[in-house]
């Protein structure tokens, strides 16, 4: 009789050691997923363009282009002074240990049409302008609707370009085809600004749900490569999380960093050249938000 009542305690505790288990697991499964969410917030400059959903493509082509192993110490901090920035005309700007920074803007086609003659009287400097998009579920390539209105008109105003591309490529010929693609929409046009790599994930159904790092990294290596090669400056967009997390970053230090983090001042651990630091920025000449940024000189 008490072996029958050891034994049915025992066999209880075990029964409510895999109920805990289970529980434990499905937490850390809710945990993770909204991890993963809040992580890959900010994306200022995601296209929303609507497609029919199509099967997506596979991710197994090899990849040529590796990222280095190059260890994050290497990575330049940094060391940008918080008392450095400043207000003017409502533009932020930065002076500092010989450094300045200063103030310019990204579009598209979301800002529709632009007075870039008010939008140099405002005080912006430059402007970072996009060229398209690759859809995120056919994969196509599209010019972006306002590019050519965009590039001609900030530069007639006297505001140097540079120019980004949405890309959502899955492999390095992907990538290759979206540079190649920018650089015929560029020729002629005065850039003097970077050509940036601009890839974040979706928040929806999309051919590159499976991206990670080497794959992402590769990618932006094969970008920006193709863009020097053909005598251009190159860089990469991306913010917090995917700086720390999603890109190599020593890889593609060669390259301007374009952070987004939007804060009051800077502070994520590397360096970078180009701030994004508000996707509700307001500037006269432009018709409701627009994203405002900060580049950095060193003198």
């Amino acid at each position: 009789m008490n072996k029958r009542k050891r034994g049915g305690r025992g066999l209880t505790l075990i029964l409510i050691m895999i109920c805990l288990a289970i529980g434990a697991a499905v937490v850390w499964g809710i945990v993770a997923g909204i991890g993963k969410i809040m992580d890959y917030g900010n994306h200022a400059t995601i296209s929303s363009e609507s497609e029919a959903e199509v099967p997506g493509e596979s991710m197994d082509n090899a990849l040529e282009t590796n990222p280095e192993e190059i260890p994050v110490e290497s990575l330049p901090k940094n060391t940008y002074a918080t008392d450095g920035f400043y207000e003017r005309d409502g533009l932020k700007c930065y002076y500092s240990a010989g450094v300045r920074g200063v103030p310019g803007i990204d579009v598209s086609s979301y800002q529709g049409d632009i007075d870039w003659e008010a939008v140099k009287e405002a005080g912006v400097e430059f402007a970072m302008i996009r060229v398209g998009y690759r859809g995120y579920v056919t994969g196509e390539l599209d010019l972006d609707d306002c590019f050519e209105d965009n590039i001609q008109g900030a530069l007639d105003a006297g505001i140097q370009v540079g120019v980004y591309f949405f890309s959502q490529a899955l492999n390095e010929e992907e990538a290759v085809e979206e540079a190649e693609f920018v650089l015929a929409q560029i020729q002629d046009y005065d850039v003097s600004y970077p050509v940036v790599f601009d890839w974040e994930e979706m928040e929806a159904q999309a051919r590159t749900d499976e991206m990670n790092m080497l794959y992402l990294t590769s990618c932006a290596l094969s970008f920006c490569q193709t863009v020097e090669e053909a005598g251009y400056t190159a860089g990469v967009y991306f913010n917090q999380a995917y700086g720390y997390q999603q890109l190599n970053l020593p890889s593609i230090q060669d390259y301007i960093f374009w952070l987004a983090q939007y804060e009051d001042a800077p502070t994520f651990v590397y360096d970078f050249q180009m701030w994004q630091y508000t996707n509700e920025g307001t500037v006269p000449g432009i018709e409701g938000p627009v994203d405002m940024n900060i580049s950095f000189y060193r003198e």
